[in-house]
């Protein structure tokens, strides 16, 4: 087809769709790790719904290591499903994975905002709470395995869109716990008011997932089926690549930035020097190709999940208590670095306290951001374009796997401190 018969995107629905749905992949993860302070309050209780947003419960005191508990169980179902999800991911319609992911992820997080008003001792209430973050990280790796794959067969534009709505659900968390923190109700309400939050944003992510079919490009580059696609070359920039790379694999991480520009109507060209195979892509030959950036982001998310959030959310003010101590974590700890991890630039020098922990978090934040959002750019490139969704799938295993062995090195750091 030529690049003149592929349809537009209209008003950008199709691009703001897989935005939302990037959001609503990571609430469930952001308005965990947010709430910290309130699971923690919940916890020191001995039989109570006393909610807290303030309390620091990190001491000796914090005898269920609550934070480091989090972490470690969103990531492992996250890695342990992703891995399924690789290698099962032709047995279940992608409708049913994507749509049926959203509704369970849905049902559960409104389980999490009914037990606010729920009366309960600490050790039932931490593990009802690991049960449904186990759960619903399970869902969540089948739908965003699903996702990403899907997105390996459309162009640059949407994918990076859909990393960008990832980075935007802790900005997202950040500023519902703010303003939970701030509205003046009492805690219990503002904690009831928080959950609720993510259960419209799952609800939005199934409307936009729902419409995706109404949409003419949408439709175009999603209904296509890998033996259409015979003969189709990597979205690249031919004019500004050599014209002896193969597969969009470039010599140089100048070339590599350029990868990131495509054009989101660009119709790959024919290559006919290396036609694609008929069959199903296999996975190890895909993984093949792509096992540098894979690694790349294993590394990255092994650094990150270390010390965020089970040691960054340990961190207070030193200042005398007060307003700023009471908003200390929730904005310089997660506000802060999902900021920077959406947008990939600093903020401006107006921080009058705690500068090295702020200054830290920002290239922290920002680094991690960056290296994400490069090694899932990239990895689509590296493979012919019916193994697209198999690359997809593959890294979105291995940004799991990265996840786990960062939330196990936790534990780690948090017995060294």
């Amino acid at each position: 087809m030529a690049r003149g018969d592929i349809p537009q995107d209209s008003y950008h629905l199709v691009g703001v769709s897989f935005f939302i749905l990037g959001l609503g992949t990571l609430l469930p993860w952001n308005f965990f790790i947010t709430a910290i302070p309130y699971f923690q309050g919940r916890l020191a209780g001995a039989n109570s719904t006393v909610v807290t947003w303030s309390a620091n419960h990190t001491g000796p005191a914090d005898t269920f290591n609550f934070n480091n508990w989090v972490t470690l169980l969103s990531q492992l179902p996250l890695l342990l499903f992703t891995l399924l999800n690789s290698f099962l991911y032709q047995c279940i319609p992608e409708t049913v994975r994507i749509l049926g992911s959203l509704l369970v992820i849905l049902l559960l997080f409104a389980l999490t905002a009914a037990l606010v008003k729920v009366d309960m001792t600490p050790g039932p209430f931490f593990s009802i709470t690991m049960a449904s973050v186990w759960f619903i990280n399970s869902f969540c790796a089948v739908l965003q395995g699903s996702l990403f794959g899907q997105l390996g067969t459309m162009p640059s534009t949407y994918s990076s869109l859909f990393l960008s709505g990832q980075g935007l659900a802790g900005i997202f968390a950040a500023l519902a716990m703010l303003m939970s923190m701030a509205s003046g109700v009492d805690a219990q309400t503002s904690a009831l008011g928080y959950f609720i939050t993510p259960c419209v944003g799952i609800f939005v992510s199934i409307v936009c997932y729902l419409s995706l079919p109404y949409m003419e490009l949408a439709r175009y580059y999603l209904a296509r089926k890998p033996s259409l696609a015979q003969g189709q070359e990597l979205e690249t920039k031919a004019e500004l690549l050599q014209s002896d790379e193969k597969n969009g694999i470039p010599n140089s991480p100048q070339k590599a930035a350029l990868t990131l520009e495509l054009d989101p109507e660009k119709e790959p060209e024919l290559e006919p020097e290396e036609p694609q195979k008929p069959g199903k892509p296999s996975v190890f030959i895909v993984f093949r190709k792509i096992w540098l950036t894979a690694l790349c982001l294993v590394l990255v998310f092994t650094v990150t999940l270390s010390v965020f959030p089970a040691i960054t959310a340990m961190v207070t003010s030193s200042t005398s208590p007060g307003k700023w101590s009471q908003f200390f974590n929730p904005i310089c700890c997660f506000l802060l670095f999902n900021i920077m991890d959406c947008l990939g630039r600093s903020l401006t020098s107006y921080f009058l306290w705690d500068a090295y922990f702020i200054t830290f978090m920002m290239v922290f934040a920002v680094s991690n951001g960056y290296l994400v959002s490069l090694t899932m750019c990239l990895a689509p490139r590296q493979v012919l374009p019916h193994e697209r969704e198999v690359a997809g799938a593959l890294m979105t295993f291995f940004l799991a796997l990265g996840l786990s062995c960062g939330a196990s090195l936790s534990f780690l750091f948090k017995a060294l401190l």
